[in-house]
């Protein structure tokens, strides 16, 4: 498999992402308060011995006020699309579009560990999937994505402090501390919810377990299981 995106290849999705961007809505779709069901998604890749990429993609779905697991599924298969930097969407998004089709219970928004609107051309996997799939949707990353060559500013130590990450006088998304003194979080809309409201629903499923929401802790957890389970089962078929 190519291991290297080429040009053309960077040109027409770069193309697509700025076309997809301009249907991104910043405000809220519906009445966020009342929400009852919440996903969470996620990704684990592994090689095969065969050198081949392959992922699984993980969605869980709660009960947004109790918390309680309603749904979990997955989808698997090889990744033909080659890292870089800018277009992780491409290469994420046929699972994503697996594995939601095969949810019984319809989530009310989507959670992604990973970026929206902070991005070069606000088009991370969390506005890619809610343009695409036409579902409100945010994303949570861990680490910072450098945009332009632009760094933030840390929020105060405090749980629930923020800071915006401005990028030419445009807010991309947010520094968020989820838990007072821990490393913080990096929100930013994926399309159909402001960030205000993503940043206040982050916070209400955010527990003491994590400094990320339990949607995508729990998404997360469910990649490495599945991970495990499904590379078992590829050296077992491979010793048959």
């Amino acid at each position: 498999m190519n291991t290297i995106l080429t040009e053309e290849a960077q040109q027409a999705y770069t193309a697509e992402q700025i076309s997809m961007s301009e249907r991104i809505t910043l405000t809220d779709s519906r009445d966020f308060s009342s929400l009852q069901t919440v996903a969470g998604v996620d990704l684990a890749y592994w090689n095969t011995d065969a050198g081949r990429e392959h992922a699984v993609c993980c969605i869980v779905v709660l009960d947004a006020k109790t918390h309680a697991v309603l749904e979990t599924v997955s989808a698997d298969g090889e990744i033909t699309v080659p890292y870089c930097p800018g277009f992780l969407a491409f290469r994420e998004l046929p699972l994503v579009q697996q594995a939601i089709g095969k949810l019984t219970v319809r989530p009310e928004l989507f959670v992604f560990d990973g970026n929206g609107y902070l991005h070069p051309r606000h088009t991370g996997i969390a506005s890619h999937a809610a343009v695409m799939l036409g579902v409100p949707a945010f994303g949570i990353a861990k680490t910072y994505y450098r945009v332009l060559d632009t760094d933030y500013t840390e929020p105060a130590e405090e749980a629930g402090s923020y800071t915006d990450i401005v990028i030419n006088g445009e807010v991309y998304g947010r520094a968020l501390r989820t838990h007072t003194g821990v490393k913080p979080v990096f929100v930013s809309v994926g399309s159909g919810i402001s960030l205000d409201t993503a940043t206040e629903i982050a916070l209400r499923l955010t527990d003491r377990e994590s400094r990320i929401p339990i949607p995508t802790r729990l998404a997360d957890l469910e990649t490495h299981t599945a991970r495990a389970a499904l590379r078992e089962q590829s050296q077992q078929s491979s010793e048959q």
